[in-house]
């Protein structure tokens, strides 16, 4: 039985190795440039829907408390960098509007209370001031301290630190 010599189709398979080689190079670099677009599309997706909620729970405080005038009617939530920033850790967008909501949940009790009695009530004084953490964000834990919190015009802004939660030693 006889082999056929190979010498004459070096070339031929060292160009088919080549494009070989180039298909999978180019398949790597689209799927890197699919998986970087999608993220940038789940992300600004994420941040559309919690704008989206923030609206839709705007609007339906605004109509049920629109005849009340010295009631709070929204809250507005805002991460304040820190001067320090080894403390602080890096947010991604998803970190960031989880702890938001999960803080707007909280502080959802301030609802329809009115602006006069709000520093009579212990309770809510309370629980805004206290360092919280909020635990199993994104599986990590977080601490939010209140820095600023200030109502104007039936809106109560609120300007928070997030730190990273580090468990006392036991």
């Amino acid at each position: 039985m006889r082999l056929p010599p190979f010498e004459r189709y070096f070339h031929l398979l060292q160009l088919i190795g080549v494009f070989i080689i180039g298909l999978l190079v180019g398949a790597i670099i689209l799927n890197t440039l699919h998986t970087a677009q999608f993220e940038a599309f789940y992300n600004s997706r994420s941040e559309l829907e919690e704008k989206l909620i923030q609206y839709e729970e705007h609007i339906k405080n605004l109509s049920q408390y629109k005849s009340q005038h010295t009631v709070i009617k929204s809250l507005q939530l805002r991460i304040e960098d820190e001067n320090n920033v080894t403390e602080k850790p890096k947010l991604d967008t998803l970190t960031q509007s989880e702890l938001l909501k999960q803080v707007r949940e909280d502080l959802s009790i301030f609802i329809g209370q009115s602006i006069y009695d709000i520093d009579s009530n212990a309770q809510f004084a309370r629980k805004i001031l206290e360092k919280k953490v909020y635990s199993g964000v994104l599986d990590n834990d977080y601490t939010i301290e209140m820095k600023t919190v200030l109502l104007v015009d039936n809106k109560l802004q609120v300007w928070m630190v997030v730190r990273k939660y580090t468990p006392p030693p036991s």
